[in-house]
């Protein structure tokens, strides 16, 4: 059987994160939505995504085809539900499509087309960019059972001061010394070859991917995901790091979600409450307007090669864009668009030259290429984007 993720129906309402990435390739937990379901079904899975996409995240077709709302998370009673399909039969979770068998994955969606099973679906979906961090404790624990099943973990150091270490698992290559580590509320995952450096207070649930490093001295208290090749320093609760990106010096990071490629300037500090308590509203790129998020922590929310200088402070519930440059005095906007400029006193657009100038520079120092696929995806985003740079 071949098996394709789809965006669904909500890859707008998970922008700024799906203007440069399917839905599929959200991180949340310890691995992706995509990495989640080839675990799942023991299979190879592609993407379904935006036609500007497809040439990094390509298409698999076959004469039979699973294809698979993305937004929904696998669990053993959806995949079981799902691999009782039959082609011509759709998993319907009311108006919604959780998955359907085709021959034709070009067309859109039409129940019409196929015969309904209505399902209650028991496990985690992301349908907005707050369900990254709000759901990341669940997830976490998912991906931790299921990556560590029936494997043992590398020793861990006599130098550290450890609670709960049958909660904790370390990866071929992992380095950890001198550091507090307190698995009593959910479970510590260190990655292949990633390094928590000396000095550390680790509260689970926490998961350091592959070559990704913890900072000396840092506070961490879950529970929180650092992608692959991600950098953390200073105090950083319940959020999630996509890959590649640093959040390497002392300051705040609290209930946030950045993309890849990003960088927080030292002592940048998120505020994650407002001050009169109230529930968070968070941009919508949908509406045009701030969402309901329901929550009363919300931080951040940085799309991919976005950064900030040092001292930057970003006031409760704000959204950054992709490519934007942010810095100088005082809080910016709440909402920040795409290759934006600028800080508190104003911003101008940030040219696509420029911007592919600093993402080659930041990737090739982690010897990553910046291709001319990574080019065409940022100049149709800035494209993409353009209506909301209003200055």
């Amino acid at each position: 059987m071949n098996y394709i993720l789809s965006d669904g129906t909500s890859r707008e309402s998970l922008f700024p994160f799906t203007f440069t990435r399917p839905v599929a390739e959200i991180r949340v937990g310890i691995l992706t939505i995509r990495e989640k379901w080839e675990k799942w079904l023991n299979a190879s899975v592609s993407v379904k995504t935006e036609d500007y996409l497809a040439a990094k995240f390509p298409l698999n077709s076959a004469a039979e085809n699973v294809v698979i709302n993305a937004s929904y998370l696998p669990d053993a009673d959806l995949v079981k539900a799902i691999q009782k399909l039959r082609m011509g039969e759709a998993l319907m979770h009311g108006e919604e499509y959780i998955a359907y068998v085709s021959g034709d994955v070009e067309t859109p969606f039409d129940s019409t087309n196929f015969k309904t099973v209505q399902h209650q679906p028991k496990g985690l979906t992301i349908k907005n960019t707050w369900d990254i961090f709000s759901k990341n404790g669940d997830a976490l624990q998912s991906d931790y059972n299921i990556l560590t099943a029936g494997r043992k973990s590398q020793p861990i150091s006599n130098t550290n001061q450890v609670l709960h270490p049958e909660n904790i698992f370390l990866e071929e290559g992992a380095k950890v010394e001198f550091s507090i580590l307190n698995a009593s509320t959910g479970p510590i995952y260190i990655g292949k070859n990633a390094e928590i450096m000396e000095g550390c207070i680790i509260r689970g649930s926490f998961a350091l991917c592959e070559g990704a490093i913890v900072k000396m001295g840092a506070k961490i208290y879950g529970p929180t995901t650092a992608g692959p090749g991600c950098k953390l320093g200073g105090e950083v609760n319940n959020s999630v790091l996509f890959a590649y990106s640093n959040k390497g010096h002392e300051g705040f990071l609290g209930n946030s979600v950045l993309g890849e490629w990003c960088n927080m300037g030292a002592d940048t500090n998120t505020s994650n409450m407002k001050n009169n308590y109230a529930p968070v509203r968070l941009w919508s790129y949908q509406t045009e307007g701030f969402a309901r998020t329901g929550l009363q922590f919300c931080g951040l929310m940085m799309g991919d090669h976005s950064k900030c200088g040092i001292n930057t402070m970003f006031n409760t519930g704000t959204v950054v864009g992709v490519s934007a440059n942010i810095f100088g005095s005082g809080y910016p906007r709440n909402f920040v668009p795409s290759f934006s400029w600028g800080g508190a006193s104003g911003f101008t657009e940030f040219r696509t030259n420029k911007a592919i100038e600093v993402a080659t520079a930041m990737m090739k120092r982690r010897n990553v290429e910046f291709n001319d696929t990574e080019a065409q995806i940022l100049e149709h985003v800035f494209e993409l984007t353009q209506k909301w740079r209003k200055y």
